[in-house]
């Protein structure tokens, strides 16, 4: 295999750094600690560069990108031997949060009811909800059927409804993306 053309070079490190906010908040509401977030979207970087031979152009970069990135967290998860509880929400509280408003407290609410989710509706949850992937998507990122992404999915807004005590859409805040997360709505105001 020869050199590789120093425009595909620059086309895939533009494409990366285009995915990297979206990567940091994936790995944020993994981990809850933007240090180690970070730590993990570098080291996904650094993966999906030594590895960009075995990308296949056309397809899709981010969800390439979030399943290393995933993998990578389940990784460093399996070397530490358990996982970090955050029972009293400190870790949580440290994640970015919106603009002090109407809504800052209902945030803080469902962060806390996020955090109480089983780990597989939380990431499915995030992926489909909160990241903008299709249940395609997120099933090839997690590695599962579209059936079971699906079955999270619901199981993850009903059981955040549950937790905060929401009935109705107009009852939770003016969040568009949260909204979109507790509804399963369309995204196309955004």
């Amino acid at each position: 295999m020869g050199e590789p053309d120093p425009a595909d070079l620059s086309a895939f490190r533009k494409d990366l750094l285009a995915v990297v906010p979206n990567l940091r908040a994936f790995a944020m509401s993994l981990i809850g600690s933007a240090d180690r977030a970070d730590d993990l979207v570098q080291e996904t970087l650094m993966k999906a560069w030594a590895k960009q031979s075995s990308f296949e152009r056309g397809t899709n970069l981010k969800a390439w990108l979030f399943t290393i990135l995933r993998n990578e967290f389940y990784t460093q998860m399996r070397k530490k031997g358990r996982e970090v509880s955050d029972a009293d929400g400190i870790h949580a509280a440290r994640m970015a949060g919106h603009p002090e408003q109407m809504g800052h407290l209902d945030l803080q609410d469902f962060r806390k009811a996020l955090e109480l989710l089983p780990a597989d509706q939380k990431e499915a949850i995030i992926l489909v909800g909160g990241s903008g992937f299709s249940y395609e998507e997120a099933a090839e990122i997690c590695n599962c059927a579209i059936g079971t992404i699906k079955s999270r999915v619901s199981r993850a807004r009903t059981r955040l409804a549950e937790l905060m005590s929401v009935e109705a859409e107009d009852e939770f805040g003016p969040d568009a993306v949260t909204r979109q997360i507790m509804t399963g709505s369309s995204r196309s105001n955004m």
